[in-house]
């Protein structure tokens, strides 16, 4: 059965339109997204995964596990992106330490589906504010990846006053979208909400196809970088996620009880954002190269959770 999801998620559209924008590059073809709509797609990505992460927080009947949940997923965001760099950092420099440890910080949508589908395979079924505090995932992870990354940046010319490097990360553009979008889908009602869904979900997928698209293109065109790093990139996008997996897994059992919320929290833990991650990123560091994290997320770790990732997950929740 894992097999079998494995071959239905390698057949995503969005994988594959990844896969086509680095096939194009070395087809040496002439396809490209044009930069401005490239920027637009990548804030609409933002606003999309903030109000419907809003949306669903609304939703929930709040008690004393949700919460301790909530601070729960915010501190797995914390603490993976910050322990990571420090890893990343001995071996790549500060932008890239910074994009990569945000990525696995953050979260994957699709390893997400993809548990849920899982869970549904064992007759269990995912509470609604866990969808909420996926969404809530994705800002701590970019923000504490920004503050990172500018404060080891030793090139001055780029830095930010030390001072100041905090209030830079939550007034930056990507950050503030993405946590606005949520407050803001947390405060429309259901109807109101209704008005804009053709925009906030039915377009999502076909938008984050052609964002992927262009992320392909431009990790095809510095995929060398990737080869050119030797095996750590390799080593850490294969052990890493398994790593934070099983840790997450088996720490979540003093936040709730719940079988199915437990499995999801290793799975947000184990999984790497290559939406809100890379979206946020090309604009807020343009220096950080895609070429390395994105093969990382999607080529490397996506796989390894399905295949591995999702039932050491479910045996630690299981029998721990």
């Amino acid at each position: 059965m894992n097999f079998d999801l494995l071959l239905e998620n390698l057949s995503n559209p969005a994988l594959l339109f990844f896969i086509l924008g680095i096939t194009s590059v070395y087809l040496k073809s002439d396809l490209e997204i044009p930069p401005n709509s490239s920027k637009f797609i990548s804030l609409y990505l933002l606003f999309s995964i903030g109000f419907k992460g809003g949306q669903e927080l609304s939703h929930g009947h709040f008690d004393l596990e949700i919460v301790w949940s909530m601070l729960f997923g915010v501190g797995i965001s914390i603490i993976i992106s910050t322990y990571t760099f420090f890893i990343l950092k001995t071996k790549l420099n500060v932008y890239d330490s910074g994009a990569i440890a945000a990525s696995y910080g953050s979260v994957s949508a699709v390893t997400f589906v993809t548990a849920i589908t899982y869970l549904e395979m064992h007759q269990l079924e995912i509470k609604g504010h866990m969808v909420a505090i996926m969404a809530l995932m994705e800002s701590p992870a970019i923000v504490m990846g920004l503050i990172l990354m500018t404060k080891h940046d030793k090139d001055d010319t780029t830095a930010i006053n030390k001072s100041t490097v905090i209030k830079h990360s939550f007034t930056n553009g990507s950050v503030l979208l993405i946590l606005g979008s949520l407050i803001i889908g947390f405060l429309a009602s259901d109807k109101q909400a209704e008005g804009i869904k053709p925009f906030t979900t039915d377009l999502f997928k076909g938008f984050l196809a052609i964002f992927l698209l262009d992320m392909g293109i431009s990790s095809g065109r510095k995929l060398n970088s990737f080869l050119s790093n030797g095996i750590f990139p390799l080593l850490f996008a294969m052990l890493i996620p398994l790593v934070n997996g099983s840790i997450f897994s088996l720490l979540s059992s003093f936040v709730t009880l719940d079988v199915s919320n437990r499995f999801i929290f290793g799975v947000l833990a184990a999984s790497a954002s290559y939406i809100a991650v890379p979206a946020a990123f090309k604009i807020a560091a343009p220096k950080a190269n895609p070429g390395l994290f994105l093969p990382m997320t999607l080529a490397i770790t996506f796989p390894i959770n399905i295949t591995l990732g999702l039932p050491i997950y479910y045996w630690l929740v299981t029998n721990f």
